[in-house]
C-alpha cells in the first residue's frame, strides 16, 4: 500500500511538473509582430506650435525620431514646396505621411455628422498635378510614407464617390505609394472603402483599454469588414493624448495610466496580423483644447512606454 502511494506521488509530480514546463513554453511562444512595421505621432510637422514651449517650434521631428520611422506633414496649398522638410525627416531615419486632405477638399458648409461638410474641389485634379510638380514627387517617391486623404471623410460629410474620385486619381500616378485614411467611430457603419485605398482606421479615444471595451472591439471589428482586398491594411491609432475632464471623467483614466493605455493599444496592434502601423494621437500640447497634454508632455513614465513601444516597432536601438 505505501510502495503504491509513492509509486503514484512521484507520478502526480512528474504530471505537475511536465504541465507547468509547458506552460511556461507556451507562455514564452513569442507573438510574431512583423507585420506591424511603422509607429510615430501625428502633429509633428503642422505647422502646431506647442502653446507650453518657450519657444516658437512647428516642428518636433528631433523629438520623435529617436523612436519613430514616420511623421506626418501638412499640406495646404498646390504651391506648398515641402521637399527640404521630407528630406529633413528622411536624414533622421523617417518617412514622410502627407495630409493632404486641403488639396482635395473644401468647406462648404455644417450640413455633417461633425459640423464640418467638406465637398470635393472642383480642381482637384490640377490641385494636385501642381504639387507634385513643385515637390517633383516622381522623382521623391522614396521619401513617402503614405497620402492621407480625406479626414475622417465620412463624418465630415465627404461622399465615397467624391473620396474613390481623389484616391483613385492619386493612385492613377503613384500605385506604390499606400493611400490612407481614417474615419472617425459613430459613422462607421456608413464608411466605405474605395479600392485605390491601402490602409484604414479609426479614431476612438478615452478608452483605457481597448482590448476589453465592448464598444471599442465591435468598430473594431466592424474596420475590418470594410477591407475588400486581401492587400488592405489596418492602422492603429493610439490614444496619446490627455484631457483631464475627458480622459479623467469619461475614461476613468489618471494622467500616470497613459503608460497602461500604450501598452493596451500596442498588445491590440500586435494581436492583428492586418495592422500594418500604430500612429499616436497626437505628440505637442495645446491642440484641440488648450488644457490638452499631448504626448510630448507626458510625464516621463509614459514617455518612457512611448520610446520603448517605438524602438521595438522601428528597431531604432
Amino acid at each position: 500500500m505505501n510502495i503504491c502511494i509513492k509509486y503514484y506521488s512521484i507520478l502526480f509530480i512528474l504530471f505537475l511538473t511536465l504541465l507547468s514546463c509547458t506552460k511556461d513554453s507556451e507562455a514564452q511562444i513569442p507573438v510574431d509582430t512583423s507585420h506591424l512595421k511603422y509607429f510615430g505621432f501625428t502633429l509633428v510637422d503642422t505647422y502646431w506650435d506647442d502653446p507650453t514651449d518657450a519657444i516658437t517650434k512647428t516642428n518636433y521631428i528631433d523629438e520623435v525620431a529617436p523612436f519613430s520611422n514616420v511623421a506626418d506633414i501638412l499640406v495646404v496649398n498646390p504651391t506648398d514646396n515641402i521637399i527640404q522638410r521630407m528630406n529633413d525627416m528622411n536624414q533622421l531615419d523617417m518617412q514622410s505621411i502627407l495630409h493632404l486632405n486641403e488639396i482635395f477638399f473644401e468647406i462648404v458648409g455644417t450640413n455633417s455628422q461633425s459640423g464640418t461638410d467638406y465637398d470635393l474641389r472642383g480642381d482637384y485634379q490640377q490641385r494636385w498635378d501642381d504639387f507634385v510638380a513643385t515637390n517633383q514627387l516622381q522623382t521623391n517617391q522614396q521619401l513617402i510614407n503614405a497620402f492621407y486623404i480625406g479626414e475622417e471623410p465620412t463624418w465630415n460629410g465627404i461622399s465615397f464617390n467624391e473620396l474613390k474620385l481623389a484616391t483613385d486619381y492619386v493612385k492613377s500616378k503613384f500605385p506604390t505609394i499606400p493611400i490612407m485614411v481614417i474615419e472617425a467611430y459613430p459613422i462607421l457603419n456608413n464608411f466605405k472603402v474605395p479600392s485605390s485605398v491601402n490602409w484604414i482606421g479609426f479614431d476612438h479615444y478615452f478608452v483605457k483599454d481597448p482590448n476589453t471595451n465592448s464598444d471599442f472591439q465591435q468598430e473594431f471589428a466592424l474596420l475590418s469588414t470594410k477591407l475588400t482586398d486581401p492587400d488592405q491594411k489596418l492602422v492603429v491609432i493610439m490614444d496619446s493624448h490627455y484631457i483631464s475632464w475627458a480622459h479623467g471623467t469619461v475614461g476613468n483614466i489618471e494622467i500616470n495610466e497613459m503608460k497602461e493605455v500604450a501598452q493596451n493599444y500596442y498588445n491590440l496592434a500586435k494581436s492583428e496580423p492586418k495592422v500594418i502601423a500604430m500612429l499616436g494621437y497626437f505628440w505637442p500640447n495645446g491642440f484641440d483644447f488648450p488644457e490638452a497634454i499631448g504626448a510630448g508632455g507626458m510625464p516621463q513614465i509614459v514617455q518612457d512606454e512611448y520610446i520603448k513601444i517605438g524602438k521595438e516597432i522601428t528597431d531604432k536601438n
